[in-house]
């Protein structure tokens, strides 16, 4: 200790105490403690989070699938454009999605978000324009067997 100081206040004077700098922070108690967390305040802790887990899976798994069906159903009309638009300009129907890509009316074949492959259900019909009846590629569907949200089969989009 450095000593002590008056300190005048009023008629009264008031003793000041000057610490030095080793000696300006009041001791803790807990420092001679360990800190950490009990057993029920992580019980707690992980239930809170069990909890919250348990209402945002769902929703974000929901969420995934509302996703991958929207995808598939742009991804089955630029397809089924494609195969208008090459009909019209060529004069005949595509053999196959392939011939959509090859004549640079689709970049590249798509992936079905569904099933995550690169196959579709080609349906093959009687090319109107075709003198001899020949047969080509009248739409384009999913291969998956599972239902959406709704109950309707992929298969039907």
């Amino acid at each position: 200790m450095t000593g002590n100081k008056q300190l005048a206040v009023g008629s009264g004077q008031l003793a000041v105490e000057s610490f030095g700098p080793e000696q300006s922070q009041i001791p803790n108690p807990k420092s001679q403690i360990e800190c950490g967390f009990s057993l029920l305040e992580l019980m707690i802790a992980m239930f809170i989070l069990i909890i919250l887990i348990s209402v945002a899976l769902p929703t974000y798994q929901r969420s995934v699938q509302h996703a991958r069906e929207t995808v598939l159903k742009e991804n089955l009309w630029q397809m089924r454009r494609a195969i208008d638009q090459f009909s019209t300009d060529k004069g005949k129907t595509p053999q196959s999605v392939d011939d959509l890509v090859e004549a640079k009316y689709l970049r590249e074949k798509p992936i079905d978000p569904i099933t995550e492959k690169h196959e579709w259900n080609e349906i093959m019909g009687e090319d109107p324009a075709s003198p001899d009846a020949e047969k080509g590629l009248q739409d384009v569907k999913s291969t998956s067997p599972d239902k959406d949200a709704e109950g309707k089969a992929y298969e039907e989009y």
